[in-house]
């Protein structure tokens, strides 16, 4: 631990105000608050809420831009993610561990009963394009903030442990009114179950990272393949108010 190192507190002022900024509106049109047709509110969710995503880059550059060292320091934070040299154990690991660990999610229920849940993606060839998408723009580009900017800051002033349970917490936190605007998936999840499967991924993510040789690339690529799972091995039953067994 360093003491030095101080807490990334502009990071998540900003990390939070530019995405509750742009989900603000969504949920106080689900709540009928403010009145936004149906038609428009569902064409608005998902760009919305995709856009809100960047938020973390957002914190960060803001960040990088208050604290730099020199001039540069903005640029080498960016090209840092170029390095796609993760290593073989950085590609093949998190397929073996989130594959698996969402392929149990969602298989093991049926030994009790429950009904299989259908694939949500066209085919199963559009996988590798869907990681893809979901790398930049389905929750990938959070890494840019969480495991890119403040990950290492917060190891470095309260270790490895806390660090990555105070993110987790912090970054299940940061997605809150998603649970309030109809037509996200949140809305199906327990927020409790929500919090410890962020912390689970914070420890998965972080320790990816660093089999990859701390490239921050890990985390987009990590996330994205985590994201891309869950249509291809559904996990939530998309109706309300009724037991989700294989988020659990």
């Amino acid at each position: 631990m360093d003491a030095n190192v101080r807490f990334p507190y502009r990071f998540f002022i900003i990390t939070f105000v530019f995405a509750w900024v742009l989900w603000t509106p969504l949920v106080l049109g689900s709540l009928k608050i403010i009145f936004i047709s149906d038609k428009l509110l569902s064409f608005l969710t998902m760009p919305m809420i995709m856009l809100g995503a960047f938020g973390p880059l957002a914190g960060a550059l803001f960040a990088l831009n208050k604290d730099r060292v020199d001039k540069t320091s903005t640029v080498k934070y960016l090209r840092s993610f170029l390095d796609l040299h993760l290593g073989w154990k950085g590609y093949i690991m998190p397929v073996i561990i989130l594959g698996s660990s969402t392929f149990i999610a969602w298989f093991l229920p049926e030994l009790f009963g429950e009904k299989r849940l259908p694939m949500l993606l066209p085919s199963v060839w559009v996988f590798v394009p869907y990681v893809l998408i979901m790398m930049f723009l389905g929750g990938g580009q959070e890494e840019f903030g969480w495991r890119g900017y403040a990950l290492p800051l917060l190891e470095k002033q309260f270790g490895i442990w806390y660090a990555n349970i105070l993110l987790g917490v912090i970054w299940a936190c940061w997605h809150l009114p998603l649970w309030f605007i109809t037509g996200s998936n949140q809305i199906y999840m327990n927020f409790g179950g929500f919090i410890l499967l962020l912390v689970g991924y914070s420890f998965i993510f972080s320790w990816i990272r660093k089999i990859s040789g701390n490239r921050p690339f890990s985390g987009l690529y990590t996330h994205g393949l985590a994201n891309a799972f869950i249509p291809l091995m559904p996990i939530l039953i998309l109706q309300n108010n009724i037991p989700q067994p294989r988020f659990w």
